[in-house]
């Protein structure tokens, strides 16, 4: 069964997230959330938001959300209890933040990282797993805490 992943993007990532979605769809299951065309005006939580919240309901495992930096879109995402949303323009932080942290949501800077990288960067955080060691469970549960 291939894994279901939520993709979105504000005007500052549409470019990258439409290549994403071309490179990715043979390998996941792809739930576009939006945007559906590249509006300058559009607002990065109005994108990010319903990709988030299809991971924390479980619509999906994980999701991509992208916008210029990044910056906004980690910012929001991490607003929906059970998400944990990184910001990553490196392999060892996108596949490190799932093993170590269950990290469900990669955030990119469109802005920042060319599509090439974005590939791997995106590849290496699908293909990871949660560890499910004691000290990461016992770091996760504090992190699950604070959403009590």
């Amino acid at each position: 069964m291939k894994l279901r992943i939520a993709i979105a993007a504000d005007h500052g990532g549409f470019d990258l997230k439409q290549e994403l979605i071309q490179r990715l769809s043979e390998v996941v299951d792809i739930v576009d959330m939006g945007a559906e065309s590249f509006d300058s005006s559009d607002d990065y939580p109005d994108l990010a938001i319903p990709a988030a919240r299809a991971v924390a309901s479980g619509e999906v495992q994980r999701a991509v959300v992208i916008c210029g930096s990044g910056v906004g879109a980690s910012v929001v995402c991490n607003k929906v209890k059970g998400v944990r949303a990184g910001l990553c323009h490196d392999t060892y932080s996108a596949h490190q933040g799932v093993e170590h942290d269950d990290m469900n949501t990669l955030c990119l800077g469109a802005r920042v990282i060319g599509v090439e990288l974005a590939t791997e960067i995106v590849a290496a955080f699908l293909m990871a797993q949660f560890s499910g060691e004691e000290r990461h469970l016992r770091r996760l549960e504090k992190l699950n805490q604070l959403e009590e």
